[in-house]
């Protein structure tokens, strides 16, 4: 499962990132700061979520 979900994770983790980016500028924030550490958030952010898809993943496939 391991190997699904850090596929799912440069993916996933890559996506939230430029989502965190997205809405940073949108919101104003143009400092280097802020798209920083909204990538960074985004990033951290795709590691639980990835691990929950591919437990999910290997859930439906044993039904």
């Amino acid at each position: 499962m391991l190997r699904l979900a850090s596929i799912l994770y440069s993916l996933i983790g890559s996506s939230l990132a430029g989502v965190g980016v997205i809405a940073v500028l949108v919101a104003g924030f143009v400092s280097v700061n802020a798209i920083l550490l909204a990538a960074v958030g985004g990033a951290v952010l795709g590691l639980p979520v990835a691990w929950l898809v591919a437990r999910q993943l290997y859930q439906n496939a044993a039904h």
